[in-house]
């Protein structure tokens, strides 16, 4: 059996530093790099950072809105990138923040996350905003088949607050219980306990929210599982940004950074160079 993801990625980030490469495909880059904009393009362009960075960073996350608003051939073109990067020994984080109730979460389970799709990677980021009930189907899928979970918890979208900062209600119906993220960050802390190095229930967090997690009461050291970073580099999020969002909690962060690496191609041996930058800042900022 697959080892678990929240153990195949401890290893990935001890091997290759703390750094997830986002993988990015809008149109101003795709234009910055020459590539046309369509299928063809996007499927050059992540094919093109998997040869730069596969097997020199813990994951590659596909961004797989950009790939599908080319249709069918833009799934083909993701279901090629992440076929890539499997196949250069990197692990997948397949970016598509799916989230829905009942059949259709299962649906969108077996797409994701089960074994045989290609547009299977080794974990996905989905929503919990129906409930956290209602990522049954995909946590059961993820966890038998050695794939891991991101679960939106505390973003860095200035709308984010209205919802995750939120307070539940009490048994009387006042809204006095935890915060939304807090009780997000509970259930994943409940689904990977005893899991050893980590879980394979991880959650994303913005690099750049400040003390949120202190204010809503979201204790990410114990949730044992990875936290997904966006914002690291180009939208601000350094070592004393990192420190004050993650506290003792830095050493599950998985850094992500899209255009602070992407803005260096096309060129091959440039986007290397960049991830490798980019990946030893984040080591030193999240593990000293």
């Amino acid at each position: 059996m697959t080892a678990p993801f929240g153990a195949r990625l401890a290893a990935a980030m001890d091997d290759h530093g703390p750094l997830c490469v986002g993988i990015d495909p809008h149109a101003g880059l795709l234009e910055a790099w020459g590539l046309p904009d369509d299928a063809a393009g996007v499927r050059e362009f992540g094919l093109r950072v998997v040869e730069a960075v596969g097997g020199r960073v813990a994951a590659v996350k596909p961004q797989a809105a950009f790939f599908e608003r080319h249709g069918s051939r833009g799934v083909a073109a993701l279901e090629d990138v992440i076929a890539a990067a499997k196949a250069a020994g990197t692990l997948v984080v397949v970016d598509a923040k799916r989230g829905d109730i009942g059949s259709t979460m299962d649906a969108y389970a077996e797409a994701f996350l089960r074994d045989g799709s290609a547009l299977a990677g080794d974990a996905l980021t989905v929503s919990p905003y129906l409930g956290f009930g209602s990522l049954a189907p995909a946590v059961d899928l993820a966890l038998s088949s050695g794939r891991g979970l991101f679960v939106l918890c505390l973003t860095s979208n200035k709308e984010g607050h209205e919802v995750q900062h939120a307070r539940t209600l009490t048994a009387e119906g006042v809204p006095a219980g935890p915060s939304v993220a807090a009780t997000m960050a509970a259930h994943a802390a409940d689904l990977n306990a005893g899991a050893d190095p980590m879980g394979s229930i991880g959650l994303v967090v913005g690099a750049t929210v400040g003390d949120a997690a202190g204010r809503t009461g979201t204790d990410l050291t114990a949730v044992n599982g990875p936290l997904l970073a966006p914002g690291v580099g180009a939208q601000g999020g350094g070592g004393a940004e990192l420190t004050a969002v993650f506290g003792t909690a830095r050493g599950q962060v998985l850094a992500s950074s899209s255009r602070g690496v992407l803005r260096a191609g096309p060129d091959v041996a440039a986007l290397r160079r960049a991830a490798d930058e980019a990946s030893a800042e984040a080591r030193a900022a999240l593990r000293g």
